[in-house]
């Protein structure tokens, strides 16, 4: 097996639901960064990319036609490359980047491209066709942005909870106060306005439409204002907007390659891929998928919790992300999200598991090595984890 490298890693700033980025479509984000990419490696011959994977979790509105494909032709890369869509839900873009490990690990590529691209802003609605023609019937619109629509009756019923509702049971189960979820929320805040106050993110950051930063982060919370806020999917619950990641908008892209192909793109790499893995849970407890990813991962890389410098988990909601780290005891919650999480810096679905991965590679190079995981709870009862080991 060859070894594999993340070569650079390259994102949009990310956007508010109806914000700034809300006009772009997810395939000119996709391209977007696809095109940063080459920019930002001169020494780059855009056609001896052998393959590009994207992930979108939607992939029902302007994203539908192999999103990966139109991010290639939109960037002006040569037709002969050729571009894959993966969707993992939530882990579509770090699905993306696996999918990419594996195929130069293999040799059947050499340089690749993998991210994702998700825009909730204009995730369109949609309805099933009727059963018969010149249905005279009400029809129902769904919104595609987010969570269950046009659910499976032979679903259980527990199963196909709001996602926020599945971060209440995982509440309940772990005894996460709405204290300790407004804590953690806060301190997402202030990690990611701290790190864009220390130019952090410069080197990772695509600036688009005149958007130079991401639009989330509220660098006047406080637990008086988190505080204030009702909760949002059960009477006297704990899980608010305010300890909930935001429906976003962004794209993510990685180089990825062995070590041929980080010479032929002139570029030094940022880490190896040490490790991946993919659990399943109930898919009402989807926010502890992690748990069990990021135990085997670590195992198949021969490390352990000790050895980690930084890991990057990906904060769907604070109550999930607490509940992860009840089961990993022997990991120092310091080293969680230094930069800031999902809560602050944004969720755009398929584009989140390669912004956490591009994000960990840029922070482990800048501390010029040691070991990092990243980590993503998905819809539907599933955990992605990869292990990086910076160089």
């Amino acid at each position: 097996m060859n070894d594999v490298f993340v070569l650079d890693a390259v994102r949009t700033p990310i956007g508010r639901y109806g914000g700034a980025l809300s006009g772009v479509r997810p395939d000119n984000l996709a391209a977007h960064v696809v095109r940063a990419l080459a920019v930002r490696s001169p020494d780059l011959d855009p056609a001896t990319v052998d393959d590009v994977f994207f992930g979108a979790a939607n992939g029902a509105g302007e994203d539908n036609r192999d999103v990966a494909r139109m991010a290639v032709l939109l960037a002006g890369f040569p037709v002969t490359v050729p571009g894959t869509t993966v969707n993992r839900l939530c882990g579509s873009g770090l699905e993306a980047v696996v999918a990419a490990s594996r195929a130069v690990a293999v040799g059947d590529a050499s340089l690749a491209i993998a991210g994702g691209s998700e825009s909730m802003s204009r995730a369109p609605w949609v309805m099933p066709k009727p059963s018969r023609g010149f249905d005279r019937g009400a029809q129902t619109l769904h919104d595609t942005a987010l969570g269950w629509r046009m659910v499976n009756p032979l679903m259980p019923a527990e199963w196909t909870v709001a996602l926020g509702e599945g971060a209440e049971i995982l509440a309940d189960r772990y005894g996460i106060t709405r204290e300790a979820q407004d804590g953690f929320a806060l301190r997402s805040h202030r990690r990611a306005a701290a790190a864009w106050e220390r130019g952090v993110f410069a080197g990772e950051v695509a600036a688009l439409d005149a958007l130079d930063h991401d639009e989330s982060v509220r660098t006047d919370a406080s637990p008086a204002s988190l505080a204030r806020l009702k909760p949002v999917f059960r009477p006297g619950g704990t899980v608010t907007a305010g300890n909930a990641s935001p429906l976003n908008d962004g794209a993510c892209a990685l180089l990825v390659g062995d070590e041929a192909g980080a010479g032929r793109a002139g570029r030094t790499p940022l880490a190896r891929i040490a490790a991946r893995a993919v659990t399943g849970v109930e898919p009402h407890l989807f926010g502890i998928g992690p748990v069990e990813a990021a135990r085997t991962a670590l195992s198949r890389a021969g490390i352990t919790w000790s050895d980690l410098s930084v890991v990057e988990l990906n904060e769907a909601f604070a109550a999930q992300s607490l509940a992860c780290l009840a089961e990993w005891p022997d990991l120092d919650p310091d080293i969680v999200n230094v930069n800031g999480g999902a809560i602050a810096l944004g969720h755009p679905l398929g584009s989140s598991g390669a912004r956490i991965l591009g994000t960990l590679a840029h922070e482990l190079h800048r501390r010029g090595g040691g070991y990092g995981l990243a980590a993503i709870c998905i819809g539907v009862g599933q955990g992605l984890a990869v292990v990086l080991e910076g160089v």
